[in-house]
């Protein structure tokens, strides 16, 4: 049976627990602008049943909980030069994200697999976070001439050390020690033990919360890749440039660190530039809601005015040729002064403007 066979949210309520599961796994549960507005319903609905007491959201299938929006729309909607339909969307993405973070009750989501992207945004802001020895959890929006978002600089920014930096540039996964190092994620439940979970979620006993039940089932990571890599990923990342940490990489004996200079050099400057900005703007925002709107206008900056963004689309996921052009090319192109352009970028319409 297809993905389009059935609904894309499976929404179920089970002894108190409002049940939201992502159900598009051949896509690996990529998220649209339906399945946002579902689920956005379903928190309305819950917010005020009595019956309610815990949301769980997880994914279908196997392979992950989200693999991150539709990106192929988005470029879609940037050739087309549909700015209204493109705000739209991340209107509703970041009140969804926003939503899940002040949600009165407690919100518990099961990172298993690859969460990614605006997987992230459903993922990381929730009250409990559970990862699995599967989990694959990133950033990657580099990759594709963009930058984080769906309150992924939020995060990103309050990284230990200069991981932030790191993760956000390079667009590199986490495993499951590297999601808790980092403060992506709360707890390791082995992937064998998620209905268990579930089930101890819907049979709970006062005054357990769910976060004292998910520790039932929690388990000690291995060590973190990230981890041993701070001294590196420290010292370089603390650059004032994107250039000047290429620069530091490449002086570095360690072999994962010339590798990382050399990840960084392929990707679009301006994406690289930009993000490395809007991560360390983010340090100093007051809350995840300043952090979203920042994102939103970056989002439509990228959208309006670079062609490295549906160019990054085309060349990872569309033509799958991974050669990208991007334009400009080099550090040395770039104009003085735009990243401080780009977060001064004032959309069309506001974030949290009425509808």
């Amino acid at each position: 049976m297809s993905d389009a066979a059935e609904p894309t949210v499976l929404v179920r309520t089970v002894r108190g627990v409002g049940h939201l599961t992502l159900n598009r796994p051949r896509a690996i549960n990529a998220l649209d602008l339906g399945m946002i507005e579902i689920i956005s319903d379903a928190l309305d609905r819950w917010e005020h049943d009595a019956d309610i007491e815990v949301v769980l959201l997880d994914g279908a299938g196997e392979r992950g909980l989200c693999a991150g929006g539709d990106v192929r729309g988005l470029r879609e909607w940037i050739l087309a030069g549909r700015v209204e339909e493109t705000a739209h969307f991340f209107r509703a993405e970041y009140a969804l994200n926003l939503r899940i973070a002040t949600y009165p009750k407690p919100v518990v989501v099961v990172a298993d697999g690859v969460t990614m992207g605006g997987g992230i945004g459903l993922a990381g802001h929730a009250a409990v976070r559970v990862v699995t020895e599967r989990s694959r959890l990133a950033m990657p929006e580099t990759r594709i001439g963009f930058t984080p978002d769906v309150g992924g600089s939020w995060l990103l920014a309050h990284a230990p050390g200069r991981l932030g930096e790191y993760l956000a540039l390079t667009g590199e996964s986490m495993d499951a020690a590297d999601a808790l190092a980092a403060g992506f994620a709360d707890a390791l439940v082995p992937s064998e033990r998620i209905g268990d979970l579930r089930g101890a979620l819907a049979d709970r006993a006062d005054p357990a919360t769910p976060a004292e039940i998910v520790l039932l089932f929690d388990e000690t990571p291995g060590p973190s890749r990230l981890v041993a890599a701070r001294s590196w990923i420290d010292d370089a990342f603390a650059a004032d440039t994107v250039a000047e940490i290429i620069a530091r990489l490449r002086e570095r004996p360690e072999p994962d660190a010339v590798a990382t200079a050399e990840t960084l050099a392929a990707l679009a400057p301006t994406a690289l530039t930009v993000t490395l900005a809007a991560v360390r703007t983010a340090r100093r925002l007051p809350d995840l809601r300043a952090a979203l709107a920042q994102e939103y206008g970056l989002v439509l900056w990228f959208a309006q005015t670079q062609p490295d963004l549906p160019e990054g689309i085309r060349a990872q996921l569309v033509d799958k040729d991974r050669d990208p052009h991007w334009h400009p090319a080099a550090f040395d192109d770039l104009e003085d002064g735009l990243a401080e352009r780009a977060l001064a970028f004032e959309p069309p319409l506001a974030l949290w403007a009425p509808r």
